[in-house]
């Protein structure tokens, strides 16, 4: 029972001179306050490490040492140094390594055994073992012999070496029967793969872990550790939206069933209530601030024309480059909104393609109201009001001084009449270029880095992305492939086919929602078609919460956000930054299991990483955490004990997971104002701001989110002994996350962001722009 709880306690012991790589140690020893729900008494964590030096262990790991010695120089080789290395990026087993490899005389085989007794993961031996030297970057050997297979988790009881795992690596007979002296005496499965390694030290350490994984009496269960991944992310699509997140009058079969066949997340959180920023993070892996993703402007904070200069810096890495680097084939379908240009007009440096996409079909910026020309503009609006009043009475300057002289009653020179004429008419030019044509300069479709149709002829869009999806599908099938299918749907202007319009009892915005439903359906269909759903992992999420203020009149255009406060867009509300997330893959996720664990769209890019053999940079701090421990039942808590809610750059709210007794605090340092008085959200400016009309709390309003979710009952001194505690240690994880951030470029400031001529992407000669080339155009493989 002791070593049951080891497995569900991560540690973060660093491997002394081998895991030298690993970062984000924590010290195990921390003072916590005491668990409001328990009542139990705070004080020193009981360090699980100690757990490790049990009889058991010990007893097996010296019967390891005793029966296979090994040459001293090959355990001091770099290229097995490298080998355990590779556990660095697996901390479940750290804690349960720790006794082996602390042993320095123990061989790599009997090194492979205590680990792979430990833990009970074949897919960790499998993935450090492409470390060795021998193995090409991609997990391929570089002799002729073939690519390595993933290795399967064994099915047991990994902390008391329970079923299979116990007979693989505890087992005196099989380990007798696995002669490690020379690779032609081995009679160990997979030992006919080993004739295609060159070197005689990988040779021998491929014969060594086909025998303890495999061993030589049982067959060799395995399963390609690299499967297919299909990305599935909505647009200002709310929580409370989807039938699986308790919406009954939406229609949502297609999403409701992957949450059945999958995992789903309650607590899901995006890193920013709008879209650019998120989506940095979600491709990232980083908070936004990190990377320069975030504005210091509440006016531009995201990306407002495709004709700025700003976006997604280029040394950033994403999940789609670093899956790249692994042999996946990457395709981006859908709305990007992560910059186009730098200097020139064709430079593309920020395009998905130089951010390791292979293939890219959709809109460079996404949907606005403007792309369908009936509809009341959306981009700055009161900013167009406001400037449309000033030409008016700008206008009038002239007017009035040319009155005097037709009635004559002293004369004005006509040079000042006409140059404040050319003045006014200069100014009207200077802003009517940009805002009188959002259309035809953000509204454009693009098949890698061609534009295709300028503006976009939105009433067809979605088929078309739709139809290139499942193309990209069918032509990787054999994999594997990344895609992300990034809808334009449901933000405004909700374009909707026919056929589903009036289909909803939530009108138009519902109709919208079941039409990506129906999309969702259709990639489906496409993976099982090609029999792919169970070698594929699909993720369906959103970049933030529902818009509150999208109205047409008295009908509500935005999404529901399932009774949590606030909305897109209001800095740290639970409404704007709670997103479905729902985790599908049949052969290795258990169905219908619900986790109500902080989780982050941060942690995709680690956990793709994790999934797809990759190496995380060394170089950045990446926030996100690897979800597999956590949806595959190895763990019980989420990695994140504080996560941090920006508004820009202006942090306003901190949440603390108090692991120990599974309370959530969550504290507010700043709060937007909502108008008119008494409203749920900025109505009168179209977005709450991050830094003007807000309010700074001090002491911050402190919620438990796990007793009050919909964040209505602050807490104070007076009714929350905890209070004072908490705050505490609120405040103290803020030192430290500062403490960690380091200046990078703004990629977000007015310059950046504002329309550029020489940056803006045209289909034929500038300012004549326009073109429809979809039915010229056959799709290509990249």
């Amino acid at each position: 029972m002791a070593d049951r709880n080891v497995v569900k306690h991560k540690g973060s012991m660093r491997l002394p001179s081998v895991c030298t790589q690993a970062t984000n140690a924590r010290s195990q020893t921390e003072d916590v306050p005491v668990c409001p729900q328990s009542g139990a008494v705070g004080g020193t964590r009981q360090d699980p490490r100690l757990a490790l030096h049990t009889p058991s262990l010990q007893s097996r790991a010296q019967t390891c040492l005793q029966t296979r010695p090994a040459p001293r120089r090959l355990l001091e080789s770099p290229g097995f140094k490298r080998f355990l290395r590779g556990f660095c990026e697996f901390p479940a087993a750290w804690d349960s390594c720790a006794f082996a490899v602390r042993n320095t005389d123990s061989a790599p085989a009997c090194s492979a055994v205590c680990l792979h007794q430990a833990w009970g993961s074949r897919l960790a031996l499998g993935r450090a073992f492409t470390r060795w030297p021998g193995f090409g970057a991609r997990g391929r050997l570089r002799g002729s012999g073939p690519q390595l297979p993933g290795v399967q988790r064994l099915q047991g009881s990994p902390p008391e070496l329970g079923g299979q795992a116990a007979a693989a690596a505890g087992s005196p007979r099989r380990l007798s029967g696995c002669r490690l002296q020379r690779p032609a005496d081995t009679h160990c499965p997979g030992s006919a793969w080993s004739s295609g390694i060159r070197s005689p030290r990988a040779r021998w350490l491929w014969t060594a872990l086909s025998c303890l994984l495999g061993g030589l009496e049982g067959p060799l269960a395995t399963r390609n550790s690299r499967p297919n991944i299909v990305l599935l992310m909505a647009d200002d699509l709310g929580l409370g939206d989807l039938g699986c997140y308790g919406n009954g009058s939406v229609s949502t079969p297609n999403i409701d069933r992957l949450a059945n066949e999958g995992v789903k997340l309650t607590q899901h959180l995006a890193a920013a209530s709008v879209c650019t920023p998120s989506r940095a993070a979600f491709l990232t892996g980083r908070y936004p601030v990190r990377t320069g993703m975030a504005s210091s402007n509440s006016m531009n904070r995201g990306l407002t024309w495709l004709g700025g200069s700003g976006g997604l810096p280029t040394n950033e890495t994403t999940l789609a480059k670093l899956l790249q680097h692994r042999g996946y084939r990457t395709g981006l379908i859908g709305k990007w909104h992560q910059g186009l240009s730098c200097a020139t007009r064709n430079d593309h440096c920020y395009h998905p393609l130089n951010h390791g996409f292979d293939y890219f079909y959709g809109m460079p910026f996404g949907l606005l109201n403007e792309c369908q020309a009936s509809k009341t503009p959306e981009l700055h609006r009161w900013l167009r009001i406001k400037l449309w009043v000033s030409t008016a009475a700008l206008s009038l300057v002239p007017v009035l001084l040319l009155v005097p002289n037709l009635a004559r009653w002293f004369s004005v020179p006509w040079s000042i009449i006409v140059i404040s004429a050319l003045l006014v008419l200069l100014f009207f030019i200077s802003w009517y270029s940009s805002y009188g044509f959002v259309r035809r300069w953000n509204c454009i479709l693009m098949r890698n880095h061609e534009i295709i149709q300028q503006p976009v002829r939105e009433e067809r869009v979605s088929l078309l992305m739709l139809k290139e999806a499942v193309a990209f599908i069918e032509r990787y099938k054999r994999g594997p492939f990344l895609l992300f299918v990034s809808f334009l749907h449901v933000h405004t202007p909700l374009v909707t086919k026919e056929k589903f319009v009036g289909h909803s009892k939530y009108g138009l915005y519902g109709d919208n929602v079941e039409e990506m439903d129906w999309m969702v359906g259709k990639l489906l269909d496409a993976l099982e078609r090609e029999r792919l759903t169970g070698h594929t992992l699909v993720h369906f999420t959103a970049d933030n919460g529902g818009r509150l203020e999208a109205r047409d009149g008295d009908a509500r255009l935005g999404g529901w956000n399932g009774g949590y406060r606030g909305g897109r867009g209001m800095g740290g509300w639970e409404g704007g930054i709670r997103v479905p997330g729902i985790f599908r893959w049949p052969t290795v996720l258990e169905a219908g299991k619900v986790i109500d664990e902080p989780t982050s769209l941060m942690d995709i890019f680690p956990t793709l990483s994790y999934i797809g053999g990759g190496i995380l940079p060394q170089d950045r701090v990446i926030d996100g955490r690897n979800l597999m421990p956590l949806l595959e039942g190895r763990v019980v808590h989420s990695d994140h004990e504080f996560l941090f809610h920006y508004c820009g750059r202006y942090l306003h709210a901190v949440r603390w997971h108090q692991k120990d007794c599974a309370t959530v605090w969550k504290a507010h340092y700043v709060t937007p104002n909502f108008h008119p008085a008494g409203a749920d959200a900025c109505y009168g400016s179209a977005m709450c701001s991050c830094s003007e009309d807000v309010t700074h709390h001090d002491p911050p309003l402190l919620f438990d989110l796990s007793r009050d979710p919909s964040e209505s009952q602050p807490l104070n001194p007076d009714n929350e002994v905890l209070f004072d505690s908490v705050i505490k240690k609120i405040e103290a994880a803020i030192k430290e996350h500062r403490a960690s951030l380091t200046p990078v470029p703004e990629q977000l400031t007015v310059f950046n962001t504002i329309w550029k001529p020489w940056l803006q992407p045209c289909c034929g000669t500038f300012p004549f722009c326009g073109c429809d080339k979809e039915n010229d155009i056959l799709p290509t493989t990249p």
